[in-house]
């Protein structure tokens, strides 16, 4: 059986596992993540390698990395939460582990993961969405991740949803990710306890009256519960999730729309009303089969499952 190493390099921690060729992790282990120390990051990844490999015998490892890739999936051109800039990882690594490296940007590998074993294995095509801070993703079609000219496609949280809206992280403004993320969420949900308390009573319990204490997961939670305050930050974000798949539907035409991401994880009180969303807007919706919008099914393990299959597929 075919063992490949999938590693997870995020914000807050990083994750590495076994993984076997029906996409099972066999032993996970995680360290905090040092923060924006690039020579942490890598001496981090190799202990954790080293550490699998005692006991399982693997032939590649892939990491999933925050940035931009390049077409040889092996130095990162660009990261945001890091000092990389043209950093050739995987000959780094290589070299420190003596396996085969192959790198991947982190929402390109969560996409990959939720294709081969997740809720898209039974599609040929896919677009999968991860909603969290901001709004990243992986586009499969014809059974092959596209990555583009320079490696560098799927970056799907900023195309522009508002002329001259919002500011973006990026440097732009009005990007999808300024009104369909986590950040978005917040935002919503802040003003609404802010201008409608009453509206709001569940949220603002949560967060002992004061709107500015408001959580994502206090969010999530109250509209579980049925705080229309909650339900309505939550639409929101819905209608502008909903506006960007009708575009990438009208310019992909996949199968399927995954959702992932930490948003996500709030279930029917995102997916409904951005389905609905998506539907309103699709172009020639009545003369076409309409994709369906599904959860993402392999929770925060998608991104080390990806990677450690696109390594075993090197």
């Amino acid at each position: 059986m075919v063992l490949t190493i999938g590693v997870d390099i995020g914000g807050t921690k990083i994750a590495a596992g076994v993984v076997d060729e029906n996409g099972e992790i066999l032993r996970m282990l995680r360290q905090p993540s040092p923060a924006r120390d690039s020579e942490s990051v890598v001496d981090t990844v190799v202990n954790l390698v080293g550490s699998l490999k005692k006991d399982h015998e693997v032939e590649a490892i892939g990491v999933g990395a925050a940035g931009f890739v390049n077409t040889g999936r092996g130095r990162v051109i660009f990261a945001p939460n890091l000092a990389w800039r043209d950093e050739p990882l995987g000959d780094r690594l290589e070299e420190a582990t003596s396996l085969p490296v192959v790198v991947e940007n982190d929402a390109n590998a969560a996409a990959w993961g939720e294709f081969r074993f997740g809720a898209a294995r039974e599609f040929n095509s896919a677009a999968v969405i991860t909603v969290g801070t901001g709004i990243g993703g992986g586009i499969i079609i014809d059974g092959q991740l596209r990555r583009g000219t320079a490696g560098f496609a799927g970056e799907i949280g900023h195309i522009n949803m508002v002329s001259d809206g919002l500011p973006c992280g990026c440097g732009q403004r009005g990007c999808w990710e300024v009104y369909s993320s986590g950040g978005a969420l917040l935002r919503a949900a802040r003003e609404i306890a802010r201008t409608d308390r009453e509206r709001a009573t569940l949220l603002l319990d949560l967060a002992s009256g004061d709107p500015e204490a408001i959580t994502g997961l206090m969010v999530t939670q109250a509209a579980q519960a049925g705080c229309s305050g909650a339900v309505d930050a939550f639409r929101e974000i819905a209608h502008w999730l909903g506006q960007g798949m009708a575009d990438l539907g009208a310019i992909l035409d996949p199968e399927v729309f995954v959702l992932a991401g930490g948003v996500s994880e709030a279930g029917h009180v995102l997916l409904e009303p951005a389905r609905e969303a998506y539907e309103q807007k699709l172009t020639a919706v009545e003369y076409r089969e309409v994709a369906p919008v599904v959860l993402a099914s392999l929770g925060n393990d998608a991104g080390i499952i990806g990677a450690a299959d696109l390594a075993a597929q090197r």
